[in-house]
């Protein structure tokens, strides 16, 4: 089995390494693409030695698998120079934001469609990741498929499309939540006179620690507030504080304008291919 990868960006080269690193394939079975020349021979050059090839025209028709971790306003013109080489027996993971499945199939000439959608920490080895196929796709497909996306971290199997698009605004879009999170507590300790380096440490120990607890009991994040905070006590009056201030609708709201753009993106994808 042949795995491509096109696409060396932060995602592409992401589960390049991974798959790499987990022995799942001979080096030679996992190859990368990119249009770029000047990143094809950085990569050349790169201690991981990958399989590099300069056209698609020589490692795509040898293809088994085939990632597509392009940005999504690439995918229309990138489908169109892929059909020809293309065969029915190809299996496309996408995790172009977005993109719908019907959009790849009809774009690639194709029915074995994947769709995913991972997250940052999948660059450390602890993404999540969403994913989809298309019913031509048989179950020792999907085993394969899993064991590539588990690559990079965890995978939940989804019933729709519907919930591709609601996990971007969770699980994909996440992480920049947690980010935002920490940056304002950070700018809060350092108001308090910490400095940068001890802002960071506690804040991340927080973090951390907190997911630990949490991953490691069946409490809710409700009773874990509660545990932390008493009446009258100062955790209650910084959750006073979020409460007045409407916070958990504010995230509620952030998580569903990734959903709905992702959503959107979808239908601008189709829109674009229908003419």
């Amino acid at each position: 089995m042949k795995v491509l990868v096109i696409g060396a960006g932060n995602m592409g080269l992401t589960y390049t390494s991974s798959i790499a690193k987990s022995g799942y394939l001979k080096k030679e079975d996992l190859i990368i693409f990119d249009k770029s020349l000047e990143l094809r021979e950085t990569l050349k050059k790169s201690t991981e030695n990958y399989e590099v090839y300069d056209t698609l025209e020589d490692c795509l028709p040898i293809a088994d698998i085939i990632f597509l971790a392009v940005k999504p306003y690439h995918n229309d013109e990138l489908m169109q120079e892929m059909r020809a080489m293309m065969n029915d027996q190809q299996l496309v993971i996408s995790i172009m934001a977005g993109v719908t499945i019907e959009t790849i199939q009809n774009g690639l000439g194709i029915k074995k469609v994947v769709r995913a959608m991972p997250n940052l920490p999948a660059q450390v080895g602890k993404g999540m990741t969403s994913y989809l196929a298309a019913p031509e796709i048989s179950r020792i497909e999907l085993w394969m498929v899993e064991d590539l996306l588990n690559t990079t971290g965890k995978s939940v199997r989804v019933d729709s499309q519907m919930f591709i698009d609601a996990s971007t605004g969770i699980s994909g879009s996440g992480p920049a939540y947690v980010f935002y999170f920490m940056e304002s507590m950070m700018e809060a300790a350092k108001s308090m006179g910490f400095s940068d380096n001890d802002s960071k440490v506690l804040v991340s120990a927080t973090f951390e620690g907190a997911i630990e607890l949490f991953n490691k009991n069946k409490l809710s994040p409700d009773s874990w507030m509660k545990r932390v905070s008493s009446k009258g006590g100062t955790t209650q009056a910084a959750l006073d504080s979020l409460i007045d201030n409407n916070v958990q609708q504010l995230i509620h709201d952030a998580a569903y304008a990734a959903f709905n753009r992702a959503v959107e993106l979808g239908k601008e994808s189709t829109e674009l291919q229908e003419k």
